[in-house]
């Protein structure tokens, strides 16, 4: 069996962790330019974990100018099998108030802006999305989620908004219509690219707010954004310590992005360039080879 390689992407409260050790910010070049930042190796309890910062330390990069392509290759050319997102998002339902986490199972993806596929030249590629969260994966976070006692709701609809601006009020009344849970601007393309580069994936969406739905938050600002994130690092953080302890004990038989380019792949091997495939060598390497 494989070695399971945790990566994770989220904030900068992620990397600050009592008990990280053998600490390292690694450089890591793609085929699709520089990744967000470079990527932090570490060690907890002697497990090798992977993190990096997907707005650049100091929250530098706007959502929609993200490199989604390099970071999930940087992540794939350092072993990761398994990516943990954790994301900052805004509430779309009464009962999830600011503070609670969702560990989600579905996206809309609102983006528009945004390459979404490695596979935009010669090759095509058509990966289901059907179930874009990892089942394994997501148990996990349930069961640190639980151990930590922090309020939570297992599965939730993630839409994905271009941004960076928030929402009008009537787009905000109208993704409630769609029974979405939690809206923010990250997690797309970032799940679909992972589920290409055939490694499972799990959200976690922390509430920072609720959307200007609310008739008592009818205006999403940043001072109170940062204020509710501040106030989730250290229950992400604890959160985080505990799927890496125990990640690796949850099966993963039957896991949607389980090899799921030996199904996906359309274009003839005859019409797949050396050049090519050699640029998709780490995503897809598996399959193209010649």
């Amino acid at each position: 069996m494989k070695k399971r390689i945790l990566g994770i992407i989220g904030g900068s409260g992620l990397y600050q962790i009592e008990g990280l050790e053998n600490i390292k910010w690694k450089k890591v070049s793609t085929s699709w330019g520089e990744p967000s930042d470079r990527i932090l190796s570490a060690t907890l309890n002697k497990k090798e974990i992977y993190f990096i910062p997907r707005h650049k330390r100091g929250h530098r990069i706007s959502p929609s100018n993200i490199n989604f392509r390099a970071n999930i290759e940087a992540l794939k050319k350092m072993g990761v099998t398994d990516i943990i997102s954790v994301s900052a998002v805004g509430s779309l339902q009464e009962h999830l108030k600011p503070g609670s986490f969702v560990v989600v199972d579905q996206f809309i993806d609102r983006t528009f802006a945004r390459i979404k596929t490695f596979f935009d030249k010669e090759i095509v590629v058509h990966v289901s999305m059907a179930k874009p969260t990892s089942p394994a994966l997501m148990k996990c976070c349930e069961s640190a989620l639980v151990k930590c006692q922090i309020p939570h709701q297992i599965g939730g609809t993630y839409l994905v908004m271009e941004g960076p601006q928030f929402s009008s009020l009537a787009e905000s009344k109208m993704y409630r219509t769609w029974k979405a849970d939690v809206i923010g601007m990250t997690n797309m393309p970032e799940a679909k690219l992972a589920r290409e580069a055939e490694i499972r994936y799990c959200t976690v969406a922390m509430v920072t707010d609720f959307d200007c739905w609310h008739p008592d938050h009818d205006v999403v600002d940043v001072p109170t954004v940062i204020k509710t994130l501040q106030q989730n690092a250290s229950n992400a953080q604890n959160m985080i310590i505990e799927i890496i302890k125990t990640f690796e004990s949850f099966n993963t038989k039957g896991d949607p992005a389980n090899d799921c380019l030996d199904t996906a792949v359309i274009t003839p091997k005859k019409f797949q360039t050396k050049s090519t495939v050699k640029k998709l060598k780490h995503i897809a390497g598996r399959v193209l080879k010649k």
